[in-house]
């Protein structure tokens, strides 16, 4: 019995594979309409996620329910202008903030955990702290004390070197809002860094991006983030030098901590 041949693939199927912009059509030398303004729209949305107060308030209360300390700072960029205009603002802590987090004995632990509004604080109120409730049993499990959460108003990344040099941590994650793409403008990411001080660089950092609805979820990146907490702990490094490995065997032994906490060995 003859059978016709498959039809293959064509690129209109991969509207339902990706976000990303494909196969919008054309309408004369232009976009179909539609295609212009869901493009329109998708900016707008990145725009507003960038100038999005940061609800301090609310994050706090949030963590509060989780049964953690929260300590509030604030960068040297005094508003939403000066952060954007001026990065290197966003990267230290303003003057009083840093004498108070000194003096901020509950914050000591062995990991220091930094929430900051970053480029897109609709991110970090979208997420953090279903990814907090998501990753604090799995350190728990693993017997990594955690101090009090900080949560940073005009954060840049690089600020949770201060913060963790002063809290003397040995590693310090910080989980801030990415800059908003036109598909995802409220995807957070978690950057990890061994030994915080002041001047660490981009190479000794990890990374764990697109947390968001379309994109990792809070238990795939709670995984993840475990995972590289661990292993830059028991390594004493993060960075280029640390390779995420979490999606092998080890990574079920993570998952599975929870239940099984005293079963936790270095990987």
């Amino acid at each position: 019995m003859n059978r016709s041949p498959p039809t293959p693939p064509s690129i209109n199927d991969l509207r339902s594979l990706t976000p990303a912009r494909v196969a919008l059509g054309r309408s004369g030398a232009s976009l179909p309409t539609r295609a212009l303004l869901e493009f329109t729209l998708d900016h707008a949305r990145a725009r507003d996620a960038v100038h999005a107060a940061f609800d301090v308030a609310a994050l706090v209360a949030g963590l509060t329910s989780l049964d953690v300390a929260v300590c509030e700072v604030a960068s040297r960029a005094s508003n939403r202008s000066d952060y954007l205009r001026r990065p290197d603002l966003g990267r230290r802590l303003a003057p009083a903030a840093a004498e108070r987090l000194r003096r901020c004995e509950a914050a000591l632990g062995r990991l220091a955990i930094v929430i900051g509004d970053g480029l897109s604080p609709a991110a970090v109120h979208a997420h953090s702290v279903e990814l907090m409730r998501s990753l604090l049993p799995r350190l728990c499990a693993a017997s990594i004390e955690v101090g009090c959460v900080v949560v940073a108003s005009g954060a840049r990344v690089a600020l949770g070197d201060e913060i963790g040099a002063i809290l003397r941590a040995s590693l310090v994650v910080v989980l801030i809002g990415e800059r908003p793409g036109l598909s995802a403008p409220d995807s957070l990411g978690a950057y990890l860094t061994f030994a915080p001080e002041i001047g660490r660089t981009d190479a000794e950092r990890n990374c764990v991006s697109n947390i968001h609805r379309e994109g990792l979820s809070y238990d795939e990146a709670s995984v993840k983030i475990a995972w590289l907490v661990r292993q830059g702990l028991a390594r004493k490094l993060t960075g280029v030098a640390l390779k995420d490995e979490s999606g092998d065997a080890s990574a079920q032994q993570i998952a599975d901590s929870s239940s099984s906490p005293g079963q936790i060995d270095d990987f």
